[in-house]
Order: C-alpha cells, then sequence, then structure tokens
C-alpha cells in the first residue's frame, strides 16, 4: 500500500471516530456540549454531499439548460419536434 493511502484510511478512521464520540456523546451524557453538537451534525452533512456527481455536460442522460423556462412557455426546441 502507499504512503498516500495509508494516510487517507488513517485520517478517515481518526475522522469516523470523531463522529462516533460525537454522536454517542450527545446521546449518553447529559452535559454535551456545542462542540459535539457541531461535530455530529457536520459530519453528517459531510455525509450527504453528492460526491460521486459529474458536470452536466458529462452526464448521460442530462437535461440541457433552459428546459424548464422553454416548457413554461410553451416553447419546443428542434430536438423535441422530433427535427435534427
Amino acid at each position: 500500500m502507499s504512503a498516500a493511502r495509508t494516510a487517507r484510511r488513517t485520517a478517515a478512521l481518526g475522522l469516523g471516530a470523531l463522529w462516533w464520540w460525537a454522536v454517542l456523546r450527545l446521546a449518553l451524557e447529559p452535559g454535551a456540549g456545542v462542540l459535539e453538537g457541531a461535530v455530529a451534525v457536520g459530519g453528517w452533512g459531510l455525509s450527504v454531499l453528492p460526491v460521486h456527481c459529474v458536470p452536466r455536460c458529462a452526464a448521460v442522460g442530462a437535461l440541457g439548460t433552459g428546459r424548464w423556462r422553454r416548457a413554461l412557455r410553451g416553447t419546443r426546441s428542434a430536438a423535441m419536434k422530433g427535427e435534427d
């Protein structure tokens, strides 16, 4: 294993342990405070980030810019009319 890969795994393990500490402290300790809450919410927020996204121009089946605007105005593009 490369050193960079080991460092990434160590960092992920350490941050995961920190997140679990904060969540368990919030759940079990009556004196838990803002720090634990910030760590727990921040970790949850990172988990919902769309990190597996690609730019719209590279996405398969992506819709063109302005599609909703044209649809609301009732206009069609050449592709939608069946013309090429």
